[in-house]
């Protein structure tokens, strides 16, 4: 719509309900807490004609329309892109609409259906599910361990450079954790070079800018052909929390409930074979089996 018609249409609405739903500046525009309210509870009625229309007709023929989503790089590429084929067979009138991010906790003001989250999340308000956990490992291309040599020790790896990964959350360089009998254990790395995109994470790590912490099932095609090594194996990273987060207001829109529905099988699968090649992989480390063996087995 040209902008004078939706500003039209805004101000033609706020003198309706009677008060401000849209804060202006010459830059933005922000939702007022009135404003989020309204909204709230319009995509409530929504959803409730949602939900009371798809019980007309059987099976998936009822679900139908976009779903829009966010999820981080990692997530997207590794796990869930390569198995929408599935989702569109059992959905095929669901149009997805997938964005990249670090997880965004204003869904209201991103018009995001649901959000896939690592980590902690933040006190939002937001209902979420939990899919599951995914490892971290830490690693380093060939090249570099034999320049530098491989750290065997955590004060080792303290004179080591690392590839610095800044939270698109609060602007930090993340720190290296590991797990020590049940002790959570953190390191502040150095490095000469920052990144915010997981890719440019992992492509620095592989061409030898120092040492990375990525998520295992990301770093694992590099580690089963030789391109990156595991280092301190046994010192492990504490996984990181996967959920999807959603409104309140689109909890029991259908579509809705049909992706996390599948989200959470799709994780438990995946949880399951990231568990296998995990010990996989290290039981071949632990009888000191040629990298070209182990990416055999």
């Amino acid at each position: 719509m040209p902008r004078a018609s939706v500003s039209t249409t805004v101000q033609q609405l706020e003198a309706l309900v009677g008060m401000q739903l849209l804060a202006r500046t010459t830059r933005r525009l922000n939702l007022t807490v009135d404003g989020a309210a309204y909204y709230e509870r319009c995509a409530q009625i929504l959803a409730d004609i949602d939900e009371l229309e798809s019980g007309f007709g059987a099976g998936v023929e009822r679900l139908r329309g976009r779903l829009r989503v966010e999820m981080p790089d990692t997530v997207a590429t590794s796990i869930v892109v390569p198995a929408l084929p599935e989702f569109h067979a059992r959905y095929p009138h669901i149009e997805l609409s997938i964005g990249i991010g670090q997880g965004s906790s204003d869904l209201v003001g991103e018009g995001v259906d649901c959000s896939v989250q690592l980590g902690d999340l933040p006190d939002s308000g937001l209902i979420a599910r939990r899919l599951g956990l995914l490892e971290q490992v830490t690693c380093a291309s060939p090249s570099y361990l034999d320049k530098h040599g491989t750290p065997e020790t955590l004060n080792e790896l303290a004179q080591h450079a690392a590839v610095n990964c800044v939270s698109e959350r609060n602007g930090r360089p993340a720190d290296f954790d590991f797990d020590f009998d049940g002790e959570p254990v953190t390191m502040k790395m150095h490095g000469f070079v920052q990144v915010t995109d997981e890719h440019a994470y992992l492509a620095c790590g592989l061409e030898g800018l120092g040492l990375i912490q990525p998520l295992r099932i990301a770093a694992q095609p590099y580690l089963r052909s030789g391109q990156l090594r595991e280092v301190l194996p046994e010192w492990k990273s504490p996984p990181l929390k996967v959920s999807v987060a959603f409104l309140k207001s689109r909890q029991a829109t259908p579509r809705v409930s049909a992706f996390v529905d599948w989200l959470a099988d799709l994780f438990e699968r995946t949880q399951q074979i990231d568990d296998t090649l995990t010990s996989l992989y290290r039981s071949a480390r632990r009888r000191d089996r040629p990298a070209e063996e182990t990416a055999d087995a």
